[in-house]
């Protein structure tokens, strides 16, 4: 029987809910899973044909340390997934920028780097935006993502320095339509699309995390969401086991807000058709 890991992490050693049903169908074509801790020390991850990130939900709390061990896999010839060249890039949110380059929507963005100094009110009155969102350019599940306004920006100053004496910073136009359309994920495996689901805020915020309040339905998209969606997957050079597009609608615009290709959630849910195409993609290529 072949063996791989689905990667996990320390404070969360187990496989999630969605991931054990995924095991347990491979473990039906001859292929077991394990739960590994990447910050677990001394694990010989020569043992597994392949690699899997899946719930290692830290790794934007130990940023350096989890590059260092992406590095080690790359120089031990792991067989990663998504690739190690795919992670280094996705972990910081400035992709944004390469693929707004590349002609993919994007909301209106300012980028801060490490320890420049701006003045946050100033700032929303040269945009004439009202309301933005403040993001690390490193981040998961909106960790220290916050709402500023131009009434609240002088008191929210200190705020915006502590994050910028830590690393990179992404200022972005507030999109009312999060609250009012919600904002849909795609899960694409293998670069061909699975299935989706339209997140929504609860009422007053602006968060459509599940630990927020949020909530999440099964929705089939408008095929122009689709469609642009898989383009954005296609300007990726490179192969994708899984990847998460996120985006809203405006005004007939999908604007990208996330491209998640690090550990993303896939919303498999109680679908045997999700579960089962997820692991078919795994073992594709394992």
């Amino acid at each position: 029987m072949r063996e791989i890991a689905f990667v996990t992490y320390s404070n969360s050693p187990k496989l999630t809910a969605d991931d054990a049903r995924v095991a347990s169908l491979l473990s039906q074509r001859n292929i077991q899973v394990e739960a590994v801790c990447w910050d677990t020390p001394h694990i010989d991850w020569a043992q597994f044909e392949g690699i899997v990130l899946r719930s290692c939900w830290n790794y934007h709390l130990y940023e350096s340390a989890f590059k260092s061990w992406i590095k080690q896999m790359e120089k031990q010839n792991r067989r990663l997934f998504n690739s190690s060249q795919i992670i280094a890039w996705n972990m910081d949110k400035t992709y944004l920028q390469v693929l707004s380059s590349a002609g993919i929507p994007i909301p209106a963005t300012h980028w801060l780097k490490r320890g420049e100094v701006v003045h946050l009110q100033n700032l929303l009155a040269e945009k004439n935006w009202q309301q933005a969102v403040v993001k690390p350019t490193v981040s998961a599940s909106a960790y220290q993502t916050w709402l500023t306004s131009s009434e609240t920006a002088l008191q929210d100053q200190s705020r915006l320095d502590v994050m910028l004496n830590t690393g990179g910073v992404m200022v972005q136009a507030f999109i009312e339509e999060v609250q009012t359309k919600g904002e849909w994920s795609l899960i694409f495996f293998n670069k061909g699309f699975s299935h989706a689901v339209l997140k929504r805020t609860r009422t007053n915020d602006f968060r459509v995390q599940q630990e927020y309040g949020g909530t999440t339905s099964a929705c089939t998209p408008p095929e122009f969401i689709r469609k642009q969606a898989q383009h954005i997957i296609d300007t990726i050079g490179q192969p994708l086991l899984y990847a998460r597009v996120d985006g809203i609608e405006v005004n007939g615009v999908f604007l990208l807000m996330e491209l998640e290709l690090v550990e993303p959630a896939l919303f498999l849910g109680d679908t045997t058709a999700n579960v089962m195409a997820f692991a078919e993609a795994i073992a594709s290529i394992v």
